[in-house]
């Protein structure tokens, strides 16, 4: 019989990437967390995880484990859950900004599911601007997004500063009358703080490329076909930074939770912990 310690333990580590990490997500000594890695190496007879200074993977035998460490896990939630008293249950409709969703998402989403297994919940992916209007019109319950100018709702996740990025800035720089620019279309909330920027500093912009999803937009600008304004740290591969003092600066995005008024408290409360501690514990390397 495995142990479920010892496999939450290997889950974190896979999840974390590293064994500090996933100690101090677990609230235990990084040691301990090795210790569980080496019993469950030793039980099963193989080598789960390889090691080394720089990197940390799992080896085929780890990979070959891992979704059935994570489904046992996933079982003994929903038998804790089904026979206590207080477990969360119900629909909950949850929005979220396209920049949050390939790099902390994953992470806020396995822990939560696995914690509170009798929640069902409905994902909304969407640019900030449209996610606010869904919330105003009472089609979810809790956003994760940017901030609106002047709103003075939500509670601060994070805040990040906004970066310029190309697939070659200088030439892009050099080749342009006007700055090639590659967007979300209105109600974007970075289009309308890049725009501004721009018209304060009287430089001409042009958009050559809108697309409603953020993948869409990447490939466009690995493409070499201008622009693209992001968070710092979601800057995506094959992309860099413009060099300081080339364009405005932009202002730093923060990045809210907004619950919907009347929505249960519990809910909010729960998933509103899990997104916080992630962000905060776990940010993304930049």
């Amino acid at each position: 019989m495995l142990d479920l310690t010892q496999l939450r333990s290997f889950v974190a580590l896979e999840q974390m990437g590293s064994f500090s990490l996933a100690a101090k997500k677990l609230g235990l000594g990084q040691s301990t967390v090795s210790q569980h890695i080496q019993r469950l190496e030793a039980q099963l007879g193989r080598n789960l995880v390889q090691r080394d200074t720089h990197h940390l993977a799992l080896t085929s035998d780890g990979e070959a484990l891992l979704a059935h460490a994570r489904n046992m896990l996933s079982i003994n939630g929903e038998v804790q859950a089904l026979f206590a008293e207080s477990s969360l249950r119900g629909h909950f409709r949850l929005g979220v900004s396209e920049d949050f969703v390939t790099s902390r998402l994953p992470g806020v989403l396995e822990d939560f599911a696995r914690a509170h297994p009798s929640v069902d919940l409905e994902l909304t992916v969407a640019i900030s601007g449209v996610l606010y209007e869904m919330l105003d019109r009472g089609e979810i319950d809790l956003l994760l997004a940017k901030r609106k100018p002047g709103d003075a709702r939500g509670q601060v996740a994070f805040r990040e500063p906004r970066v310029w990025l190309a697939r070659d800035p200088d030439r892009i720089l050099a080749g342009h009358k006007a700055l090639p620019l590659i967007a979300f279309p209105p109600p974007s909330l970075t289009r309308s703080a890049v725009l501004q920027a721009l018209e304060r500093h009287q430089i001409p912009w042009r958009i050559v490329c809108t697309c409603g999803s953020l993948s869409g937009l990447i490939a466009a600008a690995r493409a070499g076909m201008g622009i693209l304004v992001q968070s710092k740290s979601m800057m995506p591969l094959g992309l860099q930074e413009f060099p300081a003092g080339r364009l405005p600066p932009l202002e730093d995005v923060e990045f809210v939770l907004v619950p919907r008024e009347g929505t249960d408290r519990n809910l909010i409360s729960a998933l509103s912990k899990e997104i916080l501690w992630n962000v905060r514990n776990f940010p993304v390397a930049t």
